[in-house]
């Protein structure tokens, strides 16, 4: 499968952004996604997964209650809905994806997911 995040762009501290990640060339119900980010001088840090069905969601403890992970397998995409946005949001995104089969548990390690995108940058200024 092929991925394509977007929606990236700068911001003021307190804003939203959502980022979308579009799929191709695979069955997209069947892979469980996540969301990853890389700051300036950090290593990537995962951000949010979501199951292929939607109804199991990990969040990052840094992002919980401010971001939103959400799908549309009929659109093959997946969503990234940013709010209240701080300084140390900023970094590079990443979408990603896994194959597995329906009952497996939700990947939350960058080493297990198999296909990435080539990442957006959001920026928040303070």
């Amino acid at each position: 499968v092929q991925l394509q995040a977007s929606g990236g762009g700068l911001v003021q501290a307190g804003g939203s952004l959502r980022l979308s990640c579009g799929a191709s060339g695979g069955t997209f119900s069947g892979y469980s996604m996540g969301w990853f980010r890389q700051g300036p001088g950090k290593a990537r840090e995962f951000v949010a997964a979501i199951s292929r069905s939607g109804s199991t969601i990990y969040y990052a403890d840094s992002v919980k209650g401010r971001f939103t992970i959400s799908r549309d397998n009929a659109k093959k995409t997946v969503y990234l809905q940013m709010d209240s946005l701080k300084p140390e949001d900023t970094a590079v995104y990443y979408c990603a994806a896994k194959s597995v089969i329906l009952t497996a548990p939700l990947p939350t390690s960058e080493k297990l997911y198999e296909h990435w995108g080539q990442g957006t940058l959001v920026t928040v200024s303070s």
